[in-house]
Order: C-alpha cells, then structure tokens, then sequence
C-alpha cells in the first residue's frame, strides 16, 4: 500500500513500565492529578505494525474541561478508536457502518474487541453520502448553526433528520431515496434532485391540494350577486379517490395570485388579461372585464364578470377556456406565514469550490411571506400535516403554528426548477 512505513516506530521509554504502575497512574490521571497533555494511556499492540493505527494508539487522554452531559465529573476521555467497537459491543450492533476513511482503523477496532473478549461487533466501510448543493461535514454544519446562516439543526435547509422532517420529508421519502442510490465504495456526488423526486412522488399520491394565495391581487367579479356565497366542492386529492372533498366558501370578491393576471398578455398566455378568459377552480368561468393601478402603477383589483351556467360539475355553458387559476374568498381568508425554502449554497459541488464554503451560501435560500392569505380550512390544518398548494409546491405545518395564524414550510417545488436553470 503506497506510504507504508517500512521501519518499525521508535518504543516510549516508559512502555515496559509494570501493570502496577500504569494502574497507579491511571487512577491519578482519573483523580485530575495531572494537567491536559502530561499523561496519556496507550495500548500496548505492535510498534512495528505497517499500520500506524496499531503503533501503541492512545486510549485516554486527560481533557480538563466542562462537559455538556456529566458536568466536571471526568477529565480523562477515552479515543474514538478506544471507544468505538466498545460501545458497538454494549448496543450488539452487528454491522457497524463506516466511511472508507475508516478502514485502516478496523483492525484496531477488531483488536480491542478480541483483547476485551466483547459482543464481536463488525466494522463495514462505505463511500460517505455526498449531495449537490449540501455539505454534509458535521463540523461544517455545527459552524453553519454557531454562526447564525441558519436556525439550528432542525433549520428546513439542513440535511440533518430533524431538519429534513422539519421541511416536511418522510421516513418513506428517505428510505426510498436511499435504496435508489444504494450503497458503494466509491466517493459520488448525489443530485439533490433524486431526493426531491422521492418526497414529489410520495406527496403527489398522498397530499390534499389546498388554495393559498402567496402574492395577492383582488379579482371582483362585477356580476356576481352582492352578499351571496357559495359553497363549492373541492376534490382533496384527484390521485386518491378515497380523500373525498371539502367545502370552501366563494364569493364576488376574491384572492388570486398577482401572476395570474397580465396588463399585456403574450399570445399563449392563458390566464387573466383584459377580454381573456380563465375558470377559477372548482367554481366558475370568469372573463377579464378591467383593473385598477395605485399611484405606482402597480395593478391593485381586476374586475371580470362570471358566466353562472359555467358552474364546475353542473357546466352547461358550452365554452371551452384552457387555464385554470386557484383563489381564495377574501371575505372568508385565513392569513397565515409562508416560508419558501431553497437549496442552502449556490454552487452544485460544494467541497470543490473555491473560497471558505460560506462564500458560496445562497442569499435566496428562504424567502418569508408575513400575509399569505388561505383557505378557512387550513386553520385546523396541524403541526407535521403535508399539503400540496395548487399550482405552488408541497408545504408542511411548522411547528412555530399557533391556533390563530399558521405557519407554513416549502417542501419542494412541483416540478425541479433548478434543472430548468442549469440548462440556462
């Protein structure tokens, strides 16, 4: 193997000292006798091992410092390698899963368990899991929360199970993802993408569509009689029969979102212009009649007029439109807070960029919306219930909901934007 040593290592002047003695020091680096550095306790194994893991390794050390569990109970800690097949033996683990960088580690890990004569736990090494547009280092990570980019370890952004569960990603998502990329020995970089088509094709089976209105504009439907409301039929989820339907209020006034509507519309644009067409879902065809601007030019309420034999499930107006927008009632709207989440850094490869990795975090990976305006049933919706906003993405109540204003994170978009991008 290249680089290795072909000269034994040179023996410590005390490693022949008696078990008498070393158990005497022991108990007095147990007993804080001794300051950081000054003594250590190394296996006594082979010091002309080609594997300089087997050179007398150190299995304690003495660390004088203030620990987040036990306190100042201790100041002598074991080594990882020390500690590692130890603690696999007290759990049983069978297979012990490492990364490649381990496996000149393992016969050292064998070694302990045959001297200690321990449950025979087993080192298996595989290539780590790396995601574009991710780190996965725990020490980057821990700088990525101690220095504020993100909330702490269950900020949606982390690819940590606590942030992923909190972005609204499913043990099935996860697991499915995993047997799709399988296990190797070799270092891979993973498309982040596969793991949003896992969560997409999970949450499009499962996942109640719902109408949220994130950037809104007032559609007043001139025609529509003053005071009335409707209740409309809504389908939960059309890839579920079983989910059933809901009632959602309608009336003449409404929420849509700014998108859906242009001053001047190309020729293939099918939603809102003045004298275009467009059925509001599950309720009826409306045709653009005008709109107001403020003082900025900003366009603030269009105005259409309704055809009311255009009625969805009952539609006997013979007209045929081909978009089909989502609104909310204003009358009957519920406002909650919507976080849009994005990829964490700007860069696919992250481990290969130049710079400190920070340099390359994306300044655009959340976006807050304060007044979403939704739906009234999405009032009762609860904490870890998964949604897919018609036409926006899949969202997740978050755990920062309360009873009067809900909170909502983005899973993933409804299709993969970011490849869309790089092809740009």
């Amino acid at each position: 193997m290249k680089g290795t040593p072909t000269e034994p290592g040179q023996e410590s002047p005390y490693r022949n000292r008696s078990a008498a003695e070393n158990v005497a020091l022991f108990k007095e680096m147990r007993e804080g006798k001794y300051k950081d550095g000054e003594k250590v306790l190394r296996a006594k194994v082979d010091m002309a091992s080609p594997n300089m893991h087997m050179r007398d390794p150190i299995m304690y050390r003495i660390r004088h410092a203030h620990h987040h569990r036990t306190g100042d109970q201790w100041c002598i800690y074991p080594m990882y390698d020390f500690a590692h097949g130890q603690s696999d033996s007290i759990e049983q683990i069978t297979h012990s899963i490492c990364t490649t960088e381990f496996i000149p580690h393992r016969p050292l890990y064998d070694w302990f368990i045959e001297k200690l004569n321990i449950f025979p736990s087993h080192q298996y090494e595989f290539a780590r899991l790396n995601m574009t547009y991710a780190v996965m280092s725990k020490r980057k990570l821990l700088q990525l929360v101690n220095e504020h980019h993100v909330t702490g370890w269950d900020d949606p952004r982390m690819p940590t199970i606590s942030g992923l569960r909190r972005r609204g990603y499913t043990p099935a998502s996860i697991r499915h993802f995993c047997e799709k990329i399988g296990v190797a020995k070799r270092d891979n970089l993973i498309d982040i993408s596969l793991l949003e088509f896992c969560i997409r094709e999970e949450l499009n089976k499962t996942a109640n569509r719902v109408m949220a209105v994130m950037d809104p504009i007032k559609l007043v439907i001139t025609n529509y009689p003053d005071g009335q409301v409707e209740e409309m039929q809504v389908e939960n989820n059309p890839e579920d029969a079983a989910a059933g339907s809901r009632i959602v209020p309608f009336s003449g006034s409404l929420w849509i979102e700014r998108e859906d509507f242009m001053e001047n519309p190309p020729k293939k644009f099918f939603r809102l212009g003045v004298g275009l067409s467009v059925r509001l879902k599950s309720a009826y065809i409306v045709t653009c009649t005008g709109f107001d601007k403020d003082a900025d030019g900003n366009v603030t309420t269009v105005y259409a007029t309704y055809l009311p034999e255009s009625k969805s499930g009952t539609d006997n107006s013979g007209l045929t439109v081909k978009g089909t927008i989502h609104w909310v009632s204003v009358q009957h709207a519920a406002t909650a807070e919507v976080r849009v989440y994005d990829r964490l850094f700007k860069v696919e490869n992250v481990a290969d960029a130049e710079g400190d990795f920070k340099d390359h975090i994306n300044p655009d990976s959340l976006q807050v919306i304060r007044n979403a305006y939704i739906e009234p049933s999405l009032q009762e919706a609860k904490e870890g219930e998964r949604l897919q906003f018609m036409r926006k993405g899949y969202f997740v109540v978050d755990k920062d909901s309360t009873p009067e204003r809900r909170v909502f994170n983005r899973t993933v978009t409804l299709k993969d934007t970011w490849a869309k991008e790089a092809k740009k």
